[in-house]
C-alpha cells in the first residue's frame, strides 16, 4: 500500500520586546533560575495582567507580512491545564478571536536528488495568536525531583499555526526555514533556536494514498533545530506506517523526540481544545486595533524576502536560486546590495557568486554571521573592480581575498604589495608560450593530431610559468594562434 504523509506545524516565536507580555518585567536569556520571576509570574494574590503594547505591534507586523486578516477586535482567554511551571494554573492565550487569521507563505522545496528542480509550495497559515510562555522544568540537577525556573514564564510568544498542507519532512523544513527567515527579517523574533526563541511542534499523520480523510495525528513537541525537525518527522512517519500495517491503531498523543536515539516517544495523550476549558480572561479587555496604528506598522515594514527575490530576478537578471540564497537572511541581502552600491559598474552575478561562494565558505569556516564578516562590502567591491578591469584573474583574486580575510586591507594595496597584478602584455605572454611549446613538443604534436586535452595541458604550463599572472583569455587566444588552430 502507498501512504501519504500529512503535516502541520505550530511554531512558537518569542517576540523581541525585551519585556514580559503581562507585567513588563525585563527578559534576559541565561539569568540564574527565578531571578527574573515577577509578581505576575508567581501569581501573587491581587496581581493583574497589563498587556504589552510592543507584543501586539509585532503580531500586527507579522500578519501584514503574510497577507493575513487582522482581527480589529481580538480577545485573550484562559487556557486551563495543569502547568507545573505556571503557578496560577492556567495560561493566558488567544482562542476564538486571535489577532491574526489566514495568510500564506510560499516556499522553495529542493528536490530529492542534487540537480532536481526546486518546487514552489504555498503553505496556508490558519492563525497566529499571542500568548505567554510557561516556565521551565529542570531535571538534570535534581535526583528524584524536578526544579522549576520561572524566568521564562510570561515571555511574549506569537504562536503560528499552519494548515496541514505539507506532505514530507522536506516540505516542513522548507516552510519552517522560510518562516524563520521572515520573522527575523521583520524583527519580530531573533530566531535563536538554541535559546528557545523559535520552537517547532509538528503534527504528523499518515493515510492511504488517495484517501480524503486525515489519519490520527501525533504531535512532536519542542523541536529546536531544522535537522531534528526532519529526523523526527521521518521517524514518526515510518513508525506510524509500521504500526498500521501491523494491525494497530494510532492513538492521538503528544510525543517527544530524542536526538540521541533518533526516535520519538509518547509523553501524554493529546488534548483537544475542549479539554482546556477556554473562556475569556476577565482581567483583560478586548484588544482594539485602529487603522492609524495598522498603517503606522505597515509603513515600518522593510522590503520582504519574496519582494526582493522578484526584484533580483527581474531587475538584476539573477537566477531563482541566486535570489533565494541571497535573501536567506536580511543581513546577507543588505551586504549584497551594499556591494552593488559600492561598485562603479555593478555586476550582480559577479557579486552574487563571490558572496555565495568564497565569502560564505570563509564565514562558515570561521562560524561567523555575514554581519560580522572580516571583509566589508566596500572591500569586496574593490576586489570585484579589479576582476572587472582585468587587473586580477580568478586565481589571483582568490589570493587577494584570502589576504583580505586574514590580514585586512584593501584589494589595491594587497595587489601592489604582493605583485599580484595580472599579466596582460601580449609580447611577454607570447614569449612564455614559445618557451612552453619548445619544452612540451609532445603535447604540441598531440594537440595537432586532434587531442584537445593536450591544449589544456599546455595552458596549464603557461599559467604555471607565469606564476598564475597571465591573463587566461589572452593565453588561450595566443596559444591557439601559435598552434595554428584559429
Amino acid at each position: 500500500m502507498q501512504w501519504e504523509t500529512v503535516i502541520g506545524l505550530e511554531v512558537h516565536t518569542q517576540l523581541t520586546t525585551q519585556s514580559k507580555i503581562f507585567s513588563g518585567a525585563s527578559i534576559a536569556f541565561g539569568a540564574e533560575p527565578n531571578t527574573q520571576a515577577c509578581q505576575v509570574d508567581i501569581a501573587l494574590p491581587g496581581v493583574l495582567p497589563v498587556l504589552n503594547r510592543g507584543a501586539v505591534e509585532r503580531a500586527i507586523k507579522f500578519g501584514l507580512a503574510i497577507g493575513a486578516k487582522l482581527n480589529r477586535t481580538n480577545i485573550f482567554a484562559r487556557k486551563n491545564y495543569f502547568y507545573p511551571d505556571l503557578p496560577k494554573g492556567y495560561q493566558i492565550s488567544q482562542f476564538e478571536l486571535p489577532i491574526v487569521e489566514g495568510g500564506a507563505l510560499t516556499v522553495q522545496v529542493e528536490g530529492d536528488k542534487p540537480g532536481d528542480k526546486t518546487v514552489e509550495k504555498t503553505v496556508r497559515i490558519t492563525r497566529a495568536h499571542l500568548e505567554e510562555d510557561a516556565g521551565k522544568s529542570l531535571h538534570e540537577d535534581f535526583h528524584g525531583m524536578t526544579g522549576i525556573d520561572l524566568n521564562r514564564a510570561g515571555t511574549p510568544l506569537l504562536e503560528i499555526v499552519s494548515e496541514p498542507d505539507m506532505r514530507s519532512a522536506r516540505e516542513a523544513v522548507a516552510y519552517a526555514k522560510a518562516l524563520h527567515t521572515l520573522v527575523t527579517w521583520i524583527g519580530t523574533c531573533d530566531g535563536n533556536m538554541q535559546e528557545g526563541s523559535f520552537r517547532v511542534d509538528a503534527n504528523v499523520s499518515v493515510r492511504p494514498l488517495g484517501q480524503k480523510e486525515f489519519g490520527t495525528r501525533r504531535e512532536i513537541k519542542n523541536l529546536n533545530s531544522f535537522r531534528f525537525l526532519e529526523q523526527a518527522i521521518n521517524y514518526e512517519v515510518r513508525w506510524q506506517i509500521e504500526q498500521i500495517e501491523d494491525g494497530h491503531k494510532i492513538q492521538q498523543a503528544t510525543v517527544l523526540f530524542n536526538p540521541d536515539t533518533g526516535e520519538t516517544r509518547a509523553m501524554r495523550s493529546k488534548e483537544d481544545a475542549h479539554d482546556y476549558r477556554y473562556f475569556p480572561d476577565p482581567d483583560l479587555l478586548p484588544v482594539k486595533l485602529d487603522e492609524a496604528w495598522i498603517e503606522q506598522v505597515k509603513a515600518s515594514l522593510p522590503e520582504l524576502p519574496e519582494q526582493k527575490q522578484t526584484r533580483y530576478r527581474d531587475q538584476l537578471g539573477l537566477s531563482a536560486y541566486d535570489a533565494i540564497t541571497l535573501t536567506g537572511s536580511r543581513a546577507m541581502a543588505e551586504y549584497f546590495e551594499a556591494v552593488l552600491a559600492e561598485q562603479a559598474n555593478p555586476d550582480a552575478k559577479l557579486a552574487a557568486n563571490w558572496i555565495m561562494g568564497d565569502l560564505s565558505a570563509a564565514l562558515n569556516k570561521a562560524e561567523l554571521d555575514i554581519a560580522d564578516s572580516r571583509i566589508g562590502a566596500g572591500q569586496l567591491a574593490g576586489l570585484l573592480a579589479r576582476i572587472q578591469d582585468g587587473t586580477l584573474s580568478g586565481k589571483l583574486a582568490k589570493q587577494v581575498f584570502e589576504a583580505m580575510w586574514s590580514e585586512g586591507g584593501e584589494a589595491d594595496a594587497i595587489i601592489e604589495a604582493r605583485g599580484l597584478k595580472q599579466m596582460s602584455d601580449s609580447g611577454e605572454i607570447e614569449r612564455i608560450i614559445d618557451e612552453v611549446m619548445a619544452a612540451n613538443a609532445r603535447s604540441v604534436e598531440e594537440f595537432r593530431s586532434g587531442k584537445e586535452k593536450a591544449f589544456n595541458a599546455l595552458v596549464g604550463q603557461v599559467m604555471k610559468a607565469s606564476k598564475g599572472k597571465a591573463n587566461p583569455a589572452q593565453v588561450n587566444d595566443l596559444l591557439r594562434k601559435k598552434l595554428g588552430a584559429s
